[in-house]
């Protein structure tokens, strides 16, 4: 899909004479650069030759797989570095060769104000200063002191020991300390609430815990009654003067205190961890229920990390990294792992102070990003959507010689890049300014944790300059499972299995994917390799039915997503078993196919599809966009607040209009369009228990919370 725009022949004309001046003066540089230099590995052809050859194959032939990457057809790749085998070793390894580097840093906050928002409550905004570091040798002394300050108090190796905290530089240090002692480290997201928190804690029996002083004053003394074997908590920042009244028998500790009762214990033989042991017990965002503990041992991460590290270009001790998503979550880990074993430096911030409009962010000062420049970055999709709306609505704002350059340009690339060709002329006098948004230096982004549409993935591609792939992994696959390669422009695809792992299909009858279909074999997607992890933490039967070892001693987990393989051996999502519901009339409906399609509306920042297989048709939650949903009422003459607006009914038919035109121009089936819709004039945050904290929707609790919408909508009291 192209942008579209009345574009007068004249404007054409001259763009595309801009063009060819550009190159011709270009072009005997540019020749004389060729001949000194190629693309990484010799002359490997055009981009446009190397998107189009096979990246992974069928190692039997066979339709179902499994698909082995090309480079990984003989053996898959269990580690980064020969002989460094456990994340201990790797983080040291990374210290003794860059010392002195940047390794972890954060800004300094220079003030605070609280500022009074349009609905009377107030909001606290921040004015940050320079990014402070700390270099791989501070990081690896101050994890070190913290692992033998926590066994001066009682932590013993291979038992558990929790981290309940926001993402920052000490969650890394103290993941580091706990890898060195071999302590398992239980995480659990800061967005959970208390009956979660609770959950996580007592079933993994944990005496010890490592928070932010934010958190224990928030959630955790709450619910500290309620864990009765918790003695230790270990706060990251703060003093002992300042810490809340807390049940009898709990002793808090600030993070520097354990540092100093490390720095003075005996620096005697440490318990090393073997390859084999557990490193991590994640706990899942729990889409469908109670968050379940995913064991991960030091080997399973080593494997997905050089999986997932074969696929970044040219990663090097010169790459900033920009750490703003969930720690807790598998994809933001796995990549800060991978950027400290190759000596990168990370740059923390948050949501809330991303960029230069973010919500915290005083106005007239710079977000995070625009400070750190990142080379590196991450995003889930949901985030890169607010990216791809917000610049949308920019164009729209525009006069008509400004949007129909902006239109040809970005037509111009777009055809470029099917090609396997760069614009330099287009990024550098059309595009710079969108691609400040990510700091200007960002040369790889990559996307998890749910799928990225197609507009909004060619948008990015287009308007950032810089590699947008997706990639495919689960917590229980150590994130790793497949991701596009740089130079591979396709959309709606994750690209080939990863040099990790490999991936069959498995027939799924019921609903109706073969691996005999045509024009691509269908199935439910199976990984299996050495970044699958052990298994759920004392979980049931029917749980642990989901990983199974085959005859060859490999072990391999169920994913439930449903996939096909394309002729090139990458990878497509087309479906998910949970989320597959059969209509009272025998229709099959995708609920996350359809979210997928209606969330490229302008109109939607975001959509919960809920089918019943006792009805006939489907329904809608909508959040609403508000400058969008604003504009809509304007023009029909509806007045009111957003809460108003929500709340009335012609609004609502106005909303649904919206949704079944663009549900028909994406070609879905009258039975899979949302017949009836509830507006929500609050956002779906993670706070709110409604979404993760990688913003997937939580069915089961958005269900719960619109019960009676549903109960409404479906003709009930």
């Amino acid at each position: 899909m192209k942008l579209e725009g009345d574009v007068s022949p004249v404007l054409v004309l001259l763009f595309r004479l801009m063009v060819w001046i550009y190159a011709l003066i270009s072009f005997l540089p540019s020749c004389v650069l060729r001949l000194v230099s190629t693309p990484e590995g010799g002359f490997g052809g055009s981009e446009e030759e190397r998107a189009k050859r096979v990246k992974a194959r069928s190692l039997l032939g066979h339709p179902e797989g499994p698909y082995r990457a090309v480079k990984a057809t003989k053996r898959l790749v269990a580690s980064l570095q020969p002989g460094v085998d456990t994340l201990d070793k790797m983080f040291e390894r990374s210290a003794r060769r860059f010392p002195e580097r940047h390794c972890l840093g954060t800004r300094e906050v220079i003030s605070e104000e609280d500022e009074p928002q349009s609905n009377g409550k107030m909001f606290k905004k921040v004015v940050l200063g320079e990014y402070h570091w700390l270099s791989y040798e501070e990081v690896f002394t101050a994890a070190s002191q913290l692992g033998r300050g926590l066994a001066s108090l009682g932590q013993w190796p291979k038992n558990n020991i929790a981290i309940f905290c926001e993402t920052r530089a000490e969650w890394i240090i103290s993941a580091e300390a706990c890898f060195m002692h071999n302590f398992r480290l239980v995480t659990l997201y800061s967005t959970l609430g208390g009956p979660a928190i609770v959950h996580g804690l007592n079933e993994t029996l944990v005496t010890h815990i490592i928070t932010s002083k934010e958190l224990l004053e928030t959630k955790l003394k709450d619910i500290l009654i309620d864990v009765p074997r918790l003695q230790h908590i270990v706060v990251v920042d703060g003093t002992s003067a300042s810490w809340p009244e807390l049940p009898r028998g709990v002793s808090v500790h600030s993070m520097s205190a354990v540092q100093k009762l490390g720095a003075g214990a005996e620096s005697g033989e440490r318990d090393e961890p073997l390859p084999s042991d557990i490193a991590v017990i994640m706990y899942t965002s729990g889409t469908m229920g109670a968050p379940k503990g995913v064991m991960i041992s030091h080997s399973n991460i080593m494997a997905g990390n050089a999986g997932m590290a074969e696929r970044i270009p040219n990663l090097r001790e010169e790459d900033t990294y920009i750490g703003y998503l969930p720690l807790a979550h598998v994809l933001e880990l796995s990549a800060e792992l991978i950027c400290l074993a190759h000596g990168c430096s990370i740059g923390y911030s948050s949501p809330l102070t991303l960029s230069d409009k973010s919500l915290k962010i005083k106005e007239g000062s710079q977000g995070d990003i625009s400070v750190l420049q990142p080379t590196l970055m991450a995003a889930v999709p949901e985030i890169m959507d607010r990216i791809y709306k917000s610049v949308i609505a920019k164009v729209e704002e525009m006069n008509v010689v400004q949007r129909s350059l902006f239109v040809l340009a970005f037509n111009y690339k777009l055809e470029q890049l099917a090609k396997g060709r760069s614009t330099p002329l287009c990024d550098r006098l059309v595009f710079k300014k969108v691609s400040a948004l990510l700091g200007g230096r960002t040369r790889i982004l990559l996307s998890g944790g749910a799928p990225l549409s197609a507009a909004t993935q060619r948008f990015m591609n287009v308007c950032l300059c810089c590699p947008v792939g997706q990639g495919y992994g689960l917590t229980e696959t150590c994130g790793a499972g497949s991701i596009c390669e740089v130079w591979d422009y396709s959309t709606g695809r994750v690209g080939e299995p990863l040099v990790c792992c490999e991936i069959k299909l498995k027939d799924w009858v019921e609903g109706e994917y073969r691996s005999t279909d045509q024009p691509h074999p269908r199935g439910e997607i199976l990984i299996g390799g050495p970044n699958v992890t052990v298994g759920y933490y004392k979980s049931n039967a029917k749980d642990q039915e989901n990983f199974f070892v085959d005859e060859d001693g490999q072990r391999w987990f169920c994913t439930g997503d449903i996939g096909e393989f394309h002729e090139d051996g990458c990878l497509k999502i087309i479906d998910r078993k949970k989320d597959l519901v059969k209509l009272q009339a025998g229709e099959y409906v995708s609920l996350g196919k359809v979210e997928a399609v209606l969330k490229g509306c302008p109109l939607l920042d975001n959509i919960c599809v809920y089918a019943n297989s006792d009805e006939t048709y489907v329904i809608g939650f909508v959040v609403p966009n508000q400058k969008q949903l604003l504009a809509l009422a304007d023009k029909y003459g509806i007045r009111g607040s957003r809460e108003e607006l929500c709340s009335s009914k012609a609004m609502e038919e106005l909303v649904l209009k919206v949704i079944n035109e663009a549900a028909l121009d994406a070609r879905l089936e009258r039975f899979e369009i949302p017949r009836k819709i509830r507006l929500s004039s609050e956002p779906w945050t993670p706070e709110k228990g409604l979404v993760t904290d990688a913003f997937k929707l939580k069915r089961v609790e958005l269900k719960r919370h619109y019960l009676e919408d549903i109960e409404r909508m479906y003709g009930g009291k």
